[in-house]
């Protein structure tokens, strides 16, 4: 339970500072983690990315603001952090869908966002398929797209670098590399440092780097392996979400911090749907 206080923690120091500035580097170190790791967690926990939760929040509150008070609006959007009338404006209608100067008029319909309260979720109606395995440093090769730690822009990268590869001949290249377990193709998030943060396509394997590929280690680890079976964009996100709210309380273990790994079947077609798996490194608490 204690990694959802530090992130109840997390919440409430943003809380704290809608109206002032808000580091990602703090609520990560109130967190006890890694900016990157931070935002990815909150991300599958929410629900929402932390930047689009900020916006959320920071909107609600300036409508609230406008409503109550007289304060001109470009006080309001100083107040919020905006130093442009026309970000805040923009801000504003994708929150509420009407402009800030228009939030005065009584009868408009408003969209409140409340602060998010993280809990353990206890429901118990579908089961996780998982085993525990122990491993030695695994070696993957593959291609890479260079990621930030926005987790917003990041969902829009890799979607489509995904895509890319899929339509060329990388993807049968990978392919043809799988010799060792994990056996498939392996979406992977390795964050090194800020600078450093990159998307990888690719399989675990000995042989040599191809041309174009990286090569890149995750060291031995204990590590929770959840089956899948359906979409796998959809249901392999639900993994990570319920590892986070259901399993990871109950299991006497904490995340290790180590590259999560996705696993696709090796397939000639678009892989879409079917037997994935996620593969999580845990430790004993």
């Amino acid at each position: 339970m204690e990694w959802l206080r530090k992130l109840s923690a997390a919440i409430d120091y943003i809380e704290n500072h809608l109206d002032g500035d808000i580091s990602y580097d703090e609520a990560a170190k109130i967190a006890c983690c890694s900016t990157f790791y931070f935002q990815r967690v909150f991300s599958y926990v929410a629900g929402v990315s932390l930047s689009e939760y900020i916006r959320r929040r920071k909107m609600t509150q300036a409508a609230f603001d406008l409503q109550r008070t007289g304060a001109k609006v470009i006080d309001i959007a100083l107040k919020y952090g905006y130093a442009s009338p026309t970000s805040f404006n923009r801000a504003f209608q994708s929150v509420h869908n009407i402009t800030p100067a228009a939030a005065r008029s009584i009868g408009n319909t408003f969209n409140a966002y409340p602060a998010i309260r993280f809990s353990v979720q206890v429901s118990g109606e579908t089961a996780m398929s998982y085993h525990i395995t122990q491993k030695q440093a695994m070696r993957m090769v593959g291609v890479r797209i260079a990621l930030s730690e926005d987790m917003e822009e990041n969902q829009r990268i890799i979607p489509k670098f995904w895509k890319s590869v899929l339509k060329s001949s990388l993807f049968s290249e990978i392919c043809d590399l799988s010799h060792q377990s994990p056996e498939g193709i392996l979406g992977v998030s390795v964050y090194e440092n800020p600078k450093k943060i990159f998307y990888y396509i690719a399989a675990a394997t000995k042989e040599p780097v191809p041309s174009g590929m990286f090569a890149f280690e995750i060291p031995a680890a204990v590590w929770a392996v959840f089956e899948n079976k359906g979409d796998f964009k959809e249901n392999v996100q639900d993994i990570f979400r319920r590892f986070y709210t259901e399993w990871l309380p109950f299991s006497g273990y904490v995340y290790a911090g180590l590259p999560d790994i996705e696993v696709y079947p090796i397939t000639k077609e678009t892989p879409l749907r079917g037997h994935s798996e996620v593969w999580i490194a845990i430790k004993k608490d």
